[in-house]
């Protein structure tokens, strides 16, 4: 069904948001998501099917395709009775695409980043990849801290942000964080994390950090801030 709202309501940490959206909802009547399984459903590669029976890419593509079009997608089920996904879309009466508006308007006049991208799941550092190239950026990934710090060694003064995930094998991003700070104190640092633990005050340890999942206009925010601030950014500051 579609239709149209006024308002996305709160969701996975988000506050709820005011707004024209147009929405679209689905409906199956199947057996329904386990409770202990819907806050992971569009984790890429997350499913609760056999192997050899589904990728568990599908609702993570749908889902960075309505984040990066400055949307959102709820999902409502109870076990044996089916579930409910709502799309909740930006409406633009001019036409315009929503992710293109948004990465023009990030853009504006402002000088290109390089950014160093440190994310271990791959399909999160593809999206956050594209989403920087279409905001104007040049990106460096790597895919752990040990492989940033090897980047970082041999390509001094090369990159204005590190934007790294913070539960990662081996070394965290919060102790690279607080390696680039003493080493690289010009380089300005945005750390990412969905996981509670990290986004309660003390998780990130000061560090600017940007809550999981994002959109396209959600992260250019998040860089402007970190760019624009004269100290380190409070930790849960978007």
């Amino acid at each position: 069904a579609v239709g149209r709202a006024a308002r996305i309501p709160a969701v996975r940490g988000h506050v709820a948001r005011d707004g024209d959206f147009v929405t679209i909802g689905v409906r199956d009547t199947g057996s329904g998501i386990d409770p202990a399984h819907i806050e992971h459903i569009f984790e890429p590669f997350f499913t609760s099917k056999a192997i050899g029976h589904g990728t568990g890419l599908g609702l993570s593509q749908v889902f960075g395709f309505v984040k990066q079009s400055g949307g959102e997608v709820i999902v409502e089920s109870t076990p044996g009775a089916g579930a409910t996904f709502t799309l909740y879309l930006p409406h633009d009466p001019t036409g315009v695409p929503a992710g293109v508006g948004i990465a023009a308007e990030a853009r504006g006049d402002g000088p290109s980043l390089r950014i160093l991208v440190v994310e271990d799941n791959a399909a999160v550092g593809d999206f956050a990849m594209s989403a920087l190239a279409d905001l104007g950026h040049a990106i460096v990934f790597a895919r752990d801290a040990e492989e940033a710090l090897a980047i970082l060694a041999r390509e001094v003064d090369a990159f204005d942000v590190m934007f790294s995930d913070v539960v990662m094998p081996g070394m965290n991003g919060v102790a690279l964080a607080q390696y680039v700070r003493r080493d690289f104190p010009a380089m300005r640092v945005l750390l990412t994390s969905g996981y509670s633990d990290v986004i309660s005050k003390d998780g990130a340890q000061g560090f600017a950090l940007l809550h999981k999942p994002y959109s396209m206009a959600e992260l250019a925010r998040a860089l402007h801030a970190v760019m624009e601030a004269d100290r380190p950014l409070a930790a849960g500051a978007f």
